[in-house]
């Protein structure tokens, strides 16, 4: 995707992937609005970058979802891609009765917001030159991490739609891009001072990077095993990987 010159809504921007990501268009010439659900870390983020807008959303609520896409439709004309990154991350159970609140949650943010949001703009984006969309998944959709079973299937979920949108507007202008994020120095999961996670700063650069290619997955250096691994024989790194995380998470 051309990498300045664009108008950008983001969802999830007032922190995180979301926010780093809105900072870094904003710097390079782009028009960038950002939402999420509280004010004040929005109000934080404009006010640290003059010239970038906030609206607050409700990703989970159909009305929010509408009033917005009409909102920016009628004072961003120009909108020409869509970022689809809010999301939440929180521990299950599994094994066990999954708690059902958390699990609705979940879902709704994560993958139903999503779909939701990208319907409302869906037509508009049509009739834009260079339009994208583009959706904030995780390695977790390719290697679930069995303590946040509900989140990573939500990931899976999203890979698929974004698979399937992609095939059918591939002659309609608008690409649909998939980032796919590793474990990053963010507040999910209480990572942000995480030796392990990524950089946040070097995870934007790189991504910022591969962005600027013609690639519709976007797949920092860290990220490629986890993508590699899908097929007959994932079971073992699967495995492996959760046997790691169980015992990380169970240290914090």
């Amino acid at each position: 995707m051309k990498l300045s010159g664009n108008t950008i809504f983001i969802t999830g921007g007032g922190s995180g992937i979301g926010k780093a990501l809105a900072e870094a268009f904003h710097k390079r010439g782009n028009k960038v609005i950002i939402s999420g659900r509280r004010r004040a870390n929005l109000d934080q983020v404009v006010a640290a970058n003059p010239g970038m807008t906030a609206v607050e959303l409700d990703i989970t609520d159909p009305a929010s979802i509408s009033a917005v896409a009409s909102q920016l439709i009628a004072a961003h004309p120009d909108l020409n891609v869509l970022i689809n990154n809010a999301g939440i991350m929180l521990p299950d159970q599994a094994t066990g009765p999954v708690d059902d609140k958390l699990m609705v949650d979940t879902v709704i943010t994560n993958l139903v917001g999503s779909i939701r949001m990208t319907s409302a703009l869906i037509e508009h984006l049509k009739s834009k030159d260079d339009a994208v969309i583009a959706y904030t998944s995780s390695v977790l959709g390719f290697v679930p991490m069995a303590v946040t079973a509900v989140y990573s299937a939500t990931k899976a979920a999203l890979h698929s739609y974004a698979l399937s949108q992609r095939f059918l507007l591939k002659n309609s202008g608008v690409r649909v891009l998939e980032i796919a994020p590793p474990w990053v120095r963010t507040d999910l999961m209480n990572s942000r001072e995480a030796a392990e996670a990524m950089p946040l700063d070097q995870f934007i650069e790189e991504t910022m990077a591969i962005l600027a290619t013609d690639a519709d997955e976007i797949l920092v250096e860290g990220a490629k095993a986890f993508r590699a691994n899908v097929g007959p024989h994932e079971h073992g790194l699967v495995n492996s990987f959760n046997e790691f995380a169980s015992a990380r998470f169970a240290e914090g």
